[in-house]
């Protein structure tokens, strides 16, 4: 594991105090939230070249843009990088971010999934809409994702936007992210009238969706990357089951030795947050 100088992680330990009054009701009745300020310009300065630097060391993606499928143009994708630099994994097992996770989500505790870096190039394309619990070989719903840019993000640098209310929604739950997914879903969800909420990210914004909610994004058509870090959160008593298809089957390497029907309480899935510790 790489060891890099220590950085301000105050910020990163204590609860965020912006989180609204209706979060969890509208994060309930959307599938998802944009919250103000998660973090500062100040912590994000401190953790991004880190992340950055991580994330070229470890791509593996050496295929021109104009080459790649679709999938392969919308973003660099490297993950668990909280296993490869002490830095990250302060920023990853983060107490604050994982209360808001729990918060949300109206459990007791939450533990670590795994983490991903995505970057999408200048240029990069699309993000075709899908949902992520498509890949997830989990008992429930009670998982989050947290989008964090790295870096202000305007409409032109294509942020992650969201299907309001498409948790509930269960047409396209079989299609993994890919042209048809983008296809039938774009299509379905236009005609249930679902609203398509794309925003800019200021730094420091974050947004956190749920497993089942559909989201995309657009391209990036600025002159820099579009930085973001992720970490799935799921409840901490949720359980493993048997996969459903050959993606799900791939993703139980997140939890080595979790058996099917088991908590995964593994070295690679930790307890980030307990309101009850």
């Amino acid at each position: 594991m790489t060891v890099t100088a220590k950085t301000p992680a105050d910020e990163l330990d204590v609860p965020y105090p912006g989180l609204p009054a209706t979060a969890t009701a509208d994060f309930h009745r959307d599938g998802f939230v944009h919250l103000r300020g998660v973090l500062s310009a100040e912590t994000i300065a401190a953790y991004e070249p880190v992340i950055t630097s991580e994330v070229i060391r470890l791509n593996t993606q050496d295929l021109p843009l104009a080459e790649r499928d679709t999938y392969g143009r919308a973003f660099l994708q490297v993950s668990n990088l909280w296993r490869e630099n002490e830095t990250v994994k302060r920023l990853v097992l983060s107490r604050r971010l994982a209360g808001i996770a729990a918060a949300l989500l109206g459990v007791h505790a939450v533990r670590l999934y795994h983490d991903q870096a995505l970057y999408k190039e200048p240029s990069g394309g699309i993000t075709p809409w899908h949902a992520d619990q498509y890949y997830w070989p989990l008992s429930s719903d009670r998982c989050v994702t947290i989008w964090l840019p790295l870096q202000d993000t305007p409409l032109d640098m294509g942020p992650l936007a969201f299907a309001r209310g498409s948790h509930n929604f269960s047409h396209g739950r079989d299609l993994p992210i890919s042209d048809e997914s983008e296809r039938q879903l774009k299509e379905a969800l236009a005609e249930q009238d679902f609203e398509d909420v794309v925003e800019p990210f200021a730094l420091g914004d974050a947004s956190f969706h749920r497993g089942w909610t559909f989201h995309h994004a657009g391209p990036n058509r600025g002159t820099q990357p579009r930085r973001v870090m992720t970490v799935i959160y799921m409840d901490a008593d949720i359980r493993v089951t048997e996969p459903t298809n050959a993606h799900q089957a791939a993703d139980r390497a997140w939890m080595p030795g979790a058996g099917t029907g088991r908590i995964p309480e593994t070295p690679l899935n930790p307890v980030l947050y307990d309101s009850r510790a």
